[in-house]
């Protein structure tokens, strides 16, 4: 069995960083070393105080210490590092891609008053938990030891368990949607129609190469287009370590 030092160094590059940014930023704050309020995501403050950082450091505080905060961390462990060493594998910049795009359409969404949440860390790993269960829809899942279902449900069961814990869905709600709209812009869409809208840039390729982050690059051309000659697209079969 690994020590902790071993399984923190295997893990995958963005996911590593993502954890460790979101463990920092709870762990500054209860050293004192910040008030939560200078970060959260206020627009009032991004367009009239010009307080740009806003739009960034609210992606990264999960809040204090708490059963809810590991959970979030083990929640990009499993499925943000499935994702990355799984459906992206070699795929390093589609990956950081997914994160920036996913973190764009969240914004959007919270300029809506009835979206707006001064924190969207936890919706962007919901939005990971969401990607991953279209990327492994058949993978058997227990929640809580109580029942088990294919991943495809997952999201909706963590949904149905705020509802009835009496949580805000809203934060749930708005990673689904974001990635929802990444999975059909980048898969379902050019699954379809051949057109993928959503291609990684460029400069994002760049800054992969740049930081030697990853392993070398693979596309995903030849199975968009082996699976849409098939007709009809019936999710992905990987085979889950563990």
């Amino acid at each position: 069995m690994s020590s902790p030092g071993e399984y923190y160094k295997s893990l995958p590059p963005i996911s590593k960083a993502y954890v460790t940014a979101c463990f920092v930023a709870t762990a500054a704050f209860h050293l004192g070393l910040y008030d939560p309020l200078l970060i959260a995501l206020s627009f009032d403050e991004v367009f009239y105080r010009f307080q740009v950082w806003r739009l960034f450091t609210n992606f990264f505080f999960l809040g204090p210490f708490s059963i809810g905060f590991v959970f979030h961390l083990i929640m990009i462990l499993r499925y943000g590092v499935q994702l990355e060493k799984g459906a992206f594998d070699r795929r390093t910049a589609d990956f950081l891609w997914m994160m920036i795009f996913g973190a764009f359409a969240l914004l959007v969404l919270s300029a809506n008053p009835f979206f707006w949440f001064p924190f969207l860390a936890a919706s962007l790993v919901f939005m990971l938990l969401y990607v991953w269960s279209r990327e492994f829809p058949s993978a058997v899942v227990s929640f809580y030891g109580l029942v088990e279902f294919k991943a495809f449900y997952l999201p909706w069961m963590m949904l149905a368990l705020d509802v009835i814990l009496g949580s805000s869905i809203v934060p749930d709600m708005l990673g689904i949607i974001a990635g929802h709209l990444f999975y059909f812009l980048t898969v379902l869409h050019p699954l379809a129609s051949g057109n993928n809208y959503l291609k990684t840039p460029m400069w994002v390729h760049k800054l992969v190469a740049r930081w030697r982050i990853g392993g070398p690059q693979i596309t995903r051309a030849n199975n968009v287009q082996q699976e849409s000659s098939s007709g009809v697209f019936k999710g992905r079969s990987y085979r889950l370590n563990g």
